[in-house]
């Protein structure tokens, strides 16, 4: 193994026992925060240090382009405050490990929302077998029977419309290309999507700040999401897509699951039916179909033989031996 595939493994598995914690710290807050507001909070604090990070980088931080605009305001509202109170508000109803298994749906229901908001885009076959395999995976883990009706189901309903917010943002800010660094428009992004959770909170009758009572786990677990999850998490994500591509990286969310799986039941007590496993395989079949030219990209790099191929029809880049290479600054 070569020392640059030893320093991508490091960020790889560091990015996904981060991201897989921060399921286990997010029921730990519910438990005395209303679920808006902890979302809102999380994203006051990650806004704060992204902003440091971006300054003591010298990084230009004013937006100047209709591009870079339109990129703040879909990622603040959609990727952020859509996305984040839809998990947080669902995630009051299911253990933990629901909120990771269920968002690792995105990247299967991707290329749906890509062929109709890209003009480029064409969902090809085994994109197509991916997100059937998906939703049946959705299905399972959801067991719509009458006797599963309730919470359960609503929790599961509302993690299907975050994962699903997710994939419609993240196929928009495609159509866009900013003259900031991902570091600049990200902290824009968490401002402005910190407001927008702190707005939704407001309205809701639930959330008060009187029924707020924190403890050292809570304030633990909200430092937690707000400097280690959401800024140090987002800077591992920016540094693993500009060395081997989105793509790639996007092969995370797979790993994240399994980590929360775990720490859950270390830290929680809470336990995964075979049931869920189950649908959760089916999600990785899904995911294989989806992401087949990444995977034999990757078997290509292990077994030394040389590929090369366009990202695909909607990507400006290029990959060599499993290696991304972007032809668009």
């Amino acid at each position: 193994m070569t020392r640059s595939t030893r320093h991508i493994g490091l960020l790889f598995t560091a990015l996904a026992l981060i991201w897989g914690l921060s399921f286990v710290a997010i029921k730990t807050g519910l438990e005395s925060v209303p679920p808006v507001l902890l979302a809102a909070v999380r994203h006051d604090i990650a806004a704060v240090v992204l902003l440091g990070y971006a300054l003591w980088q010298g990084r230009a931080l004013r937006p100047r382009t209709r591009d870079d605009w339109s990129l703040i305001f879909i990622g603040g509202t959609v990727l952020i405050g859509a996305h984040f109170a839809l998990l947080f508000l669902g995630q009051q109803y299911v253990p933990s490990s629901f909120g990771a298994i269920l968002l690792s749906l995105t990247p299967v229901v991707t290329p749906a929302f890509a062929s109709t908001l890209l003009p480029r885009y064409r969902v090809r076959p085994h994109e197509l077998i991916g997100t059937v395999c998906g939703f049946i995976g959705v299905v399972i883990i959801a067991n719509p029977t009458p006797g599963a009706v309730g919470g359960r189901l609503l929790g599961v309903v509302l993690l299907i419309s975050s994962a699903v917010a997710f994939a419609v943002g993240a196929v928009l800010t495609e159509r866009y290309t900013s003259s900031l660094s991902l570091v600049s428009i990200q902290t824009w992004m968490t401002l402005l999507g910190a407001a927008i959770l702190h707005l939704i909170s407001a309205g809701l009758p639930s959330e008060r700040l009187g029924t707020v009572s924190v403890g050292l786990e809570q304030i633990a677990a909200i430092a937690y999401l707000g400097i280690v999850a959401s800024a140090v998490g987002f800077l591992l994500y920016f540094r693993l897509v500009s060395t081997v591509g989105a793509a790639e990286t996007s092969l995370v969310s797979y790993v994240v699951p399994a980590v929360t799986a775990i720490s859950g039941w270390l830290l929680l007590g809470e336990t995964l039916s075979p049931v869920t496993v189950a649908g959760f395989a089916v999600i990785v079949v899904g995911f294989a179909w989806v992401k087949a030219d990444v995977l034999r990209s990757l078997r290509r790099r292990h077994t030394g033989s040389p590929s090369y191929r366009p990202c695909g029809p909607q990507d400006d880049c290029v990959v060599v031996s499993g290696n991304t290479y972007w032809t668009q600054d």
